[in-house]
């Protein structure tokens, strides 16, 4: 968006675009052409709890603690770019609140007086909802520059109708970054329903996605609406989509293509109101090859494509899933990882990325009988022995 400032050429009307921001909802800050906070608008003071007023500080040294503008700290700065280019620019970035940090989208806009010259930025910053910088109980987790890296893509799709492609290895919460699209995008108060397409057989996959009428095979003793039907007005997540049966796939794709589809056993042609966001830990493209998927399908669904990076591929955020996921599996009993433990964590390989780590923290915290986990505590799986009959108490023995 660009912006002209109220008044005449070469002058400012302050207190006119001061109560612009103010009136609008997003929150929003005002800097000069030196990275200086000018104002900010309620919207701002209310999302991040601020209490203090933050006018007349380095923008950068409020949402970063930095002594120095982001594009000379290592990180990119939307309003040098803004002020390089002239037009407005969008970047992922980690921002110090109240809160602690938080991954926000910040869209930063150059504002110019009615002579053309730029005189002002607007920030405006939202926070990324599903998703944390910090240990959390729910959502996506992480802060390396990799998982930053998919967020960024998985926000920018957002606000489209595109179709999301969520490719990568089991266990990388693919699911998880589908509530990111659809908690950003402008569906967000609808429905997300998730389909998990493994395992469904062709009749069964027809029937859970398009319903069935009354009476249209046995056992069907009453009409029930399909998962495209509850998902109207949302988001429908097809979860390993690479296993929807060969014969299915047409009619998937008829219903992607012309948002019209019939319920099982009927002839009322009904309409279809989603976002599509799919997911596969399959290579869909030697799929295509192999003549087991289909090609329109796969370009159909392939609009825009998003890497589920494996643990192998953030290792730095594996000690911050780990408290993570021992918050959500430890429940009312407080434990804490030594630094041992967090060690032996991130210097471990995962096949089953973080449906394998889970497991180990929930075994660990079954093993161990205090608050501190240690690397002793870790049944793993390549280590762990089986108890044998000589191992049992005798009851006379005690």
């Amino acid at each position: 968006m660009n912006y002209v400032l109220p008044g005449s050429p070469g002058e400012v009307d302050f207190a006119a675009l001061v109560s612009i921001l103010d009136s609008l909802p997003e929150p929003r800050i005002l800097m000069d052409t030196e990275y200086r906070i000018v104002t900010a608008n309620k919207a701002y003071h209310e999302a991040f709890g601020c209490t203090d007023s933050i006018a007349g500080r380095l923008c950068y040294e409020v949402s970063h603690h930095f002594d120095r503008p982001c594009d000379q700290a290592g990180e990119s700065c939307p309003l040098a770019q803004a002020r390089r280019s002239g037009t407005p620019q969008r970047v992922l970035h980690l921002h110090h609140t109240p809160r602690g940090e938080e991954h926000v989208q910040v869209e930063t806009s150059p504002i110019r007086d009615r002579a053309g010259r730029i005189r002002y930025f607007v920030e405006t910053i939202n926070v990324i909802r599903h998703a944390s910088s910090r240990a959390a109980s729910q959502g996506l987790v992480g802060r390396s520059a990799t998982f930053r890296r998919m967020l960024d893509r998985l926000v920018r799709a957002a606000p489209s109708e595109a179709s999301v492609l969520l490719l990568g290895e089991t266990g990388t919460g693919k699911e998880l970054a589908a509530r990111v699209v659809h908690e950003a995008s402008n569906r967000s108060t609808g429905p997300f329903v998730a389909v998990d397409c493994s395992g469904l057989t062709e009749t069964l996959f027809e029937s859970e996605l398009f319903g069935h009428e009354k009476g249209s095979f046995t056992g069907a003793a009453q009409r029930k609406i399909g998962l495209v039907e509850a998902a109207r007005g949302g988001t429908l997540f097809l979860d390993e989509i690479g296993d929807v049966p060969p014969a299915m796939q047409m009619k998937l794709l008829r219903l992607l293509e012309t948002n019209t589809f019939r319920r099982v056993g009927g002839i009322e042609t009904l309409s279809a109101d989603f976002r599509l966001v799919a997911a596969t830990h399959r290579d869909l493209k030697a799929m295509v090859g192999a003549g087991t998927f289909r090609r329109d399908l796969y370009y159909r669904i392939n609009t825009f494509p998003v890497h589920m990076p494996s643990l192998a591929e953030r290792c730095d955020d594996i000690p911050l899933l780990a408290e993570s996921l021992l918050e959500r599996v430890a429940g009312q009993h407080a434990r804490r990882f030594s630094p041992a433990a967090l060690a032996w964590l991130a210097g471990r390989r995962y096949e089953g990325n973080i449906r394998e780590l889970r497991n180990l923290v929930e075994r660990a915290t079954l093993m161990t009988d205090g608050e501190v986990i240690e690397p002793s505590h870790f049944d793993d799986d390549e280590t762990a022995v089986a108890a044998t009959a000589t191992d049992a108490f005798v009851v006379g023995d005690i």
